[in-house]
């Protein structure tokens, strides 16, 4: 009679299973292996980037500078070489340059080999302001540095300005900076720098500008029209020049009849003459 079919089934190949383990171990092997090489390469540069040189800050370069000293600006610094290229906190440095007052702006860059660049814009002074002591101004009238000897600068004087109503009312009294300033440019423009340099410009709300020269003489824009004005002047000092007579004063402010010219000369101030016409159009 036959038995149950539940009997244990017995290899039909003796050996069969653990020749079959042993194949695929042979084939897991080289994997294994590589992944293993790739995981401890990873956990190496892992570990040299982070604790060791590979990225660790090598220099700190700077472009763009022609007055401030290198020197200068490495003292201002948060960040040395042999730092972290990644622990920089660019907005940082940046804010800490920008504490230079010749400095306008600052960027800072991450560069490899492990280095920072740094790229920044200084400020072009083209005036000083009397504000009880003398301020260097740039171009968009920010005041920005007490003027010291050290600055090696020849620049016309802004006068006229209080120091109290600048500090306390800048928004009412910068225009009377700005309107000095743009005078500046317009006068380089018109090339009078050559004939009459300007040693001053001075600024009043009620009675407008006037320009003092490196000779001494006084010209009295007044307000309004102030190109129309400067083409007046251009033509006025080569005929002063010709006579061979210096002016003390030359008056362009008369409101009534804004054409008009008025030269008072230094040679006839005591008998108070005065010479006055109208200039070409």
């Amino acid at each position: 009679m036959a038995r149950a079919g539940n009997r244990r089934r017995v290899d039909r190949v003796p050996g069969e299973r653990r020749r079959t383990l042993v194949r695929l171990v042979r084939l897991a092997t080289p994997t294994v292996l590589l992944l293993a090489a790739l995981g401890g390469a990873g956990l190496l540069a892992w570990r040299q980037a982070v604790t060791g040189d590979l990225l660790r800050i090598r220099e700190i370069r700077f472009h763009g500078l022609s007055r401030v000293a290198e020197d200068e600006l490495r003292s201002l610094l948060p960040v040395r070489p042999g730092e972290h290229l990644f622990s920089v906190d660019s907005g940082a440095v940046e804010a800490a340059l920008l504490r230079h007052p010749w400095l306008k702006s600052a960027e800072v860059r991450r560069r490899y080999p492990p280095a920072l660049d740094v790229r920044v814009t200084e400020r072009q002074a083209v005036a000083l302001v009397d504000l009880g002591e003398l301020y260097l101004v740039d171009a968009g009238g920010e005041v920005f540095k007490r003027a010291t000897p050290g600055d090696g600068l020849d620049l016309p004087v802004v006068t006229g300005i209080d120091r109290k109503a600048f500090l306390e009312r800048r928004a009412e009294v910068a225009p009377l900076l700005l309107g000095a300033l743009a005078l500046r440019a317009h006068w380089a423009e018109a090339r009078l720098d050559a004939p009459a340099p300007i040693s001053e410009i001075h600024v009043d709300p009620d009675y407008g500008t006037a320009v003092i020269t490196t000779d001494g003489a006084e010209i009295r824009l007044g307000q309004r029209d102030l190109e129309a004005k400067l083409g007046r002047l251009l033509q006025l000092l080569p005929a002063l020049r010709a006579e061979g007579r210096g002016p003390e004063v030359i008056h362009l402010d008369n409101r009534r009849h804004p054409e008009w010219v008025a030269v008072r000369f230094a040679d006839s101030a005591a008998t108070g003459s005065a010479a006055a016409g109208r200039t070409g159009r």
